[in-house]
């Protein structure tokens, strides 16, 4: 298993995914599966704070009368 702050915000969802497909299967033991729970929850963190990075640096176009683009600004509402 690798380290949970290295990996990428899909390669933390892929193994999210399949570490809840082993937790649904029942076949763990009861320490694995304690095991199991504990690196899902620190992926779903790392999830959740990739987008937040990711919706922190999300930009709107903004746009003069005319309909040209004149810049950026930060999204609101993210």
């Amino acid at each position: 298993m690798s380290d949970i702050q290295t990996l990428s915000f899909e390669d933390a969802m892929r193994e999210l995914e399949a570490t809840v497909g082993k937790l649904e299967t029942g076949e763990a033991t009861l320490e694995e599966s304690i095991a199991l729970y504990e690196r899902g929850a620190a992926l779903r963190a790392h999830c959740e704070a990739r987008l937040r990075e990711a919706e922190e640096r999300v930009e709107k176009i903004t746009l003069a009368a005319n309909g040209q683009p004149t810049g950026t600004e930060p999204a609101e509402g993210l």
